[in-house]
């Protein structure tokens, strides 16, 4: 069996509770990604979307200088470097979850987006169910 640790991105990007939402989403321009991590010392305090700064951010007519903290999403769901692919792309479906933050003694140490489980899960369909289940509307979820 697979683990999270041998598709992990473990060279994760992440920005500083004193970041603004204008430098999260340029750093996501950079780097063509729609979330980054918010670590203080390497400890996962958070996590900003793209669709967090839509939301949270410009609809609720709040300036680019607001810091990511006020509306980054906090409570994740991680997981841990020894976690199976099977199970991780299961809970990823069940908790409707695109990008799964890596944790490993309270310090981020990779991110695993559901595109990386699907290409690597060789003896189970979970992934792709999980992939299938996320990105269908949700007026189409049983």
């Amino acid at each position: 069996m697979e683990h999270l640790r041998d598709v992990m991105t473990t060279n994760v990007e992440y920005c500083t509770p004193v970041d603004n939402v204008f430098e999260v989403a340029v750093k996501m321009k950079e780097l063509n990604v729609g979330a980054i991590p918010i670590c203080e010392e390497k400890q996962l305090m958070g996590m900003i979307t793209d669709r967090d700064i839509v939301i949270r951010g410009v609809a609720e007519k709040r300036p680019n200088s607001t810091q990511v903290t006020e509306i980054m999403s906090e409570n994740l769901i991680t997981a841990t470097p020894d976690m199976g692919i099977d199970e991780a792309a299961k809970m990823m479906a069940e908790k409707q979850i695109r990008r799964l933050p890596i944790v490993e003694n309270n310090q981020l140490v990779g991110i695993v987006a559901l595109g990386d489980l699907a290409v690597h899960t060789s003896s189970s369909d979970e992934a792709g169910f999980a992939l299938s289940e996320i990105s269908e509307r949700p007026e189409v979820h049983h």
